[in-house]
């Protein structure tokens, strides 16, 4: 009897040793699953950050990448713009030198025909006193014969004074030369010949112009070649 209670004792004893152990490892297969639960929970957790840094990362260099074509983008339209307005003040300074050379041709011309125009109206002038001169001479060119007839009886009268003291005192008379005055009873005869003027002959003989137009019977200042003038009365 004692030998049978002793060895269901033992039996209990092992069995609850078993069951124990049995326990414990359900315990720790229990605790090392959720440790390892826990451990993937952590893993997936660090990996999903990572992943969103990643991303996050991902789309600021994307963004940088986009802001940095459109900047090297404008940099290009500004570089071509740059040149395009430099081509343009090119073009405009050449037309300017080009407008300014113009302008001085202008001017120049303006100048010329500013000239032109003051020479046409002196020309115009001179023309219009010209005419008015002719007019004017129209009436005394009119007068001309009659003047010539008195020129001419005046000469004759002369001639036949001349004639008649050549008679009377052959030895006073004077040699006939072409360059002296000729010589008539009491006057001084002057054969007008190119290039004369009254005025001349005024100042040769020192005979008042007056006096001449006086002697002579002349309306104006003007004689003719070859004309006689009475220079000298006694």
């Amino acid at each position: 009897m004692a030998d049978s209670g002793c060895g269901r004792l033992r039996c209990r004893r092992w069995t609850m040793k078993m069951e124990d152990r049995r326990v414990m490892n359900q315990t720790c297969r229990i605790v090392g699953s959720g440790v390892l639960v826990l451990c993937g929970t952590m893993l997936l957790s660090g990996c999903v950050v990572l992943e969103e840094k990643y991303n996050a990362e991902k789309a600021r260099s994307l963004n940088f990448q986009r802001l940095l074509a459109q900047e090297e983008k404008r940099t290009a339209e500004l570089d071509s713009e740059a040149k395009r307005t430099k081509k343009e003040l090119a073009e405009f300074e050449a037309r300017n030198r080009e407008l300014t050379a113009q302008v001085q041709s202008a001017r120049e011309q303006m100048g010329r025909l500013q000239e032109e125009t003051e020479a046409v109206k002196e020309s115009a002038m001179l023309e219009r006193k010209a005419m008015q001169d002719m007019r004017k001479m129209a009436p005394q060119a009119a007068a001309k014969p009659k003047k010539v007839d008195e020129l001419a009886s005046l000469s004759r009268e002369a001639d036949a004074l001349l004639q008649d003291s050549a008679k009377e005192m052959p030895s006073l008379a004077p040699p006939a030369e072409a360059a002296k005055p000729i010589a008539k009873a009491g006057t001084t005869i002057h054969v007008v010949k190119p290039g004369e003027t009254l005025f001349r002959v005024s100042r040769l003989y020192g005979v008042p112009i007056d006096k001449l137009k006086k002697w002579n019977k002349l309306p104006d200042d003007i004689i003719e070649v070859g004309q006689k003038l009475i220079v000298g009365m006694e």
